[in-house]
């Protein structure tokens, strides 16, 4: 009976560890104005592939020489593979050229939904998680 009573409680604790990112999973209009699209051409400076989504980070010069850190968030890693990236297509110290949309919150952060890789001129799919259909 002990035996049993442990195994209920270690899948018990199991269920609750599996289900914590699901509750930290957010909506893309909470966070993104899908009225305010952004295209930004930049050089990545840091890329965490890792679940629920990927980010990236790039430095983009605007026309008076002062270079801003921006923050971009595309789709999980699963995703991107089925829209053929992989870990290493983009790099630190790539150009790259992101359309997205900007955070509600006003900060230097967008959503992807699609990336030119500028050495390449190949365009990918961000895997982004905007409805875009009215």
């Amino acid at each position: 009976m002990k035996q049993k009573s442990v195994g209920l409680l270690t899948l018990g604790i199991g269920v609750l560890l599996a289900a914590a990112p699901v509750r930290a999973h957010h909506s893309f209009a909470a966070e993104y104005d899908s009225k305010k699209p952004i295209k930004l051409t930049g050089t990545v400076t840091k890329i965490d592939w890792m679940n629920p989504h990927v980010y990236f980070f790039m430095d983009v010069e605007d026309e008076k020489g002062k270079v801003t850190n921006w923050g971009f968030e595309m789709g999980p890693p699963n995703l991107l593979q089925n829209a053929g990236w992989t870990k290493n297509t983009m790099k630190i110290g790539d150009v790259v050229t992101v359309e997205g949309t900007l955070a509600k919150d006003g900060t230097n952060q967008g959503n992807a939904r699609s990336v030119v890789m500028t050495s390449t001129g190949k365009k990918l799919g961000a895997a982004s998680s905007e409805n875009t259909n009215p």
